[in-house]
């Protein structure tokens, strides 16, 4: 990382600091939805383990999801305030500008799940998982904020306003809800089981429960990291393309 991509990784960090909104849903709105299907309805799914056992990956990577509303409102302002414009007077690379809100995005996704899995534990979550399956969760989990970081950032260049910019995030949370994260897809009706199986979310989820367990599966891992790069890829280069075109 480069040193002006440090300047707008402080930068973000601070706007998110000053906006308790954005803090909220991105750290602490994991955890009401964690307490709510764990404390709350846990008893009400039948999974075959304990809930908050199941549950925890999914709600990590949902953890991620949450975020992505303000990265997207954070990039829109940037294009629609002028201050790319003022970057570009100081000759600020527009990669510093971009690797900036995604790196951010990224940190903030760790703290967030830090704290959900701190919860989790309070709330009787025990993993199998030995040093190597949780580096092997922290990889996951950054190639996975890196993944809906650039696309994010993506949405968030090609909305027309700061308003939409947010609107533009909402499918990513909601994907989550229609995966395994909160039960298991063979549970669904047809239609949303077939979805749920095949949708990006679902191998990640998957293996960071078999991480978890211990036991991770190379098929649902291959998956994973294919999906999160492809995803990452696409987001990198739309983002960049629309940069360049709108600065």
């Amino acid at each position: 990382m480069n040193n002006q991509s440090l300047v707008m990784l402080r930068r973000n960090f601070k706007h998110i600091a000053r906006n308790p909104v954005t803090v909220f849903n991105a750290v602490l709105m994991p955890i009401v939805v964690m307490v709510m299907f764990v404390y709350m309805l846990g008893d009400a799914f039948s999974v075959g383990v304990d809930y908050v056992d199941y549950a925890t990956p999914g709600l990590m990577l949902l953890a991620v999801c949450y975020g992505l509303g303000g990265v997207a409102t954070a990039v829109s302002s940037d294009m629609t305030k002028g201050i790319i414009n003022r970057f570009k007077v100081m000759d600020v690379s527009r990669s510093a500008v971009l690797n900036g809100h995604v790196i951010a995005s990224v940190l903030t996704n760790l703290l967030a799940i830090a704290a959900l899995v701190g919860v989790a534990f309070l709330l009787g979550f025990s993993p199998s998982a030995d040093f190597l399956d949780w580096l092997g969760v922290l990889g996951v989990v950054v190639l996975l904020g890196l993944a809906t970081g650039w696309l994010t950032v993506a949405l968030g260049l090609a909305a027309k306003s700061v308003e939409t910019a947010g609107m533009a995030a909402v499918p990513l949370v909601m994907l989550p809800f229609f995966s395994s994260a909160i039960v298991p897809a063979d549970k669904m009706g047809p239609g949303l089981r077939e979805f749920a199986e095949y949708q990006p979310f679902t191998p990640v989820i998957e293996t960071l429960r078999g991480l978890l367990n211990g036991s991770p599966g190379t098929g649902d891992l291959i998956a994973a990291l294919a999906w999160c790069a492809g995803i990452a890829l696409v987001g990198h280069l739309w983002a960049s393309a629309t940069f360049k075109k709108r600065a």
